[in-house]
């Protein structure tokens, strides 16, 4: 009891938190996502990179910083050629000081979730984007909670059992089935436009978000450890709690940025 209950609040403070950063959007939020970008780099190094020295951990950080300062300070053609410079600089001194591609995957994973989440925000009264990602989190949030209840009722066939043993095929089917469902609620509460492509586009990022859970299980396996880190009381590492949503939230701003442009990808389906 004690160890759920520790869960239960910090769970509360950290959803707290992330949706007080939500609502507000601007800098509030560019920070936080940066910040949550930084110790998703540090649990990527500590786990995948145990060899590497103080250096290659502090070019992470700095690419992070970097970028998060970019997304504060710049825009257009100018923020697209400063994240592509940091990116550009950071890897090739992590490919020289590390070696293998792996430091590179890392920096790619912390920073795509930041350049994702900030660019699919947006500024401070940009309520399109404040929609943009009420819908991706609770997509997200409702195919952990249909996945874990439906797979402990129903059971039956693994999916992917050499990587995620717990995890099931039936429990796969009702994580989407409960994406659609919230993907609905925001929807309809947000008076959204094409509800046939958003519900789609809801199962799509469900099945994605699945796809991250597996590949941070997949690390993990690798690595021989539990859990990505400790940050977070009763619950381990952040990469734990947001493996899925990394995935979703790239995939959604890159589709959004094919379809509605670099500058606002959140309005090519969020209007």
């Amino acid at each position: 009891m004690s160890e759920l209950r520790l869960r239960v609040i910090s769970g509360i403070i950290m959803a707290v938190v992330f949706l007080f950063a939500v609502f507000v959007g601007g800098w509030i939020f560019a920070l936080l996502i940066g910040l949550m970008s930084a110790v998703v780099w540090s649990e990527w190094a500590n786990i995948m990179l145990p060899d590497s020295d103080d250096r290659a951990k502090f070019v992470g950080f700095a690419c992070v910083a970097g970028m998060t300062l970019a997304f504060l300070f710049f825009s257009g053609t100018l923020l697209f050629l400063a994240v592509i410079a940091i990116f550009g600089i950071a890897s090739g001194l992590l490919l020289s000081w590390v070696g293998g591609t792996r430091s590179v995957i890392g920096l790619l994973y912390a920073c795509g979730f930041l350049i994702a989440m900030v660019s699919l925000r947006g500024a401070f009264e940009y309520t399109v984007g404040l929609i943009a990602i009420l819908y991706l989190c609770v997509t997200v949030w409702f195919t952990d909670i249909g996945a874990y209840f439906v797979g402990r009722a129903v059971g039956g066939p693994k999916l992917a059992p050499a990587i995620s043993p717990n995890k099931t095929m039936s429990g796969a089917i009702g994580g989407v089935l409960a994406a659609a469902f919230g993907a609905w609620i925001i929807i309809i509460l947000a008076g959204l436009h094409n509800q046939g492509g958003l519900l789609l586009l809801a199962i799509v990022l469900s099945a994605v978000s699945q796809m991250g859970d597996l590949f941070e299980s997949g690390i993990k396996r690798r690595a021989g450890v539990k859990d990505s880190g400790y940050i977070i009381p009763g619950h381990g590492g952040l990469m734990d709690r947001i493996d899925g949503l990394l995935f979703a939230a790239i995939v959604l701003w890159m589709l959004g940025a094919i379809v509605g442009g670099l500058a606002a990808p959140a309005s090519a389906f969020f209007v």
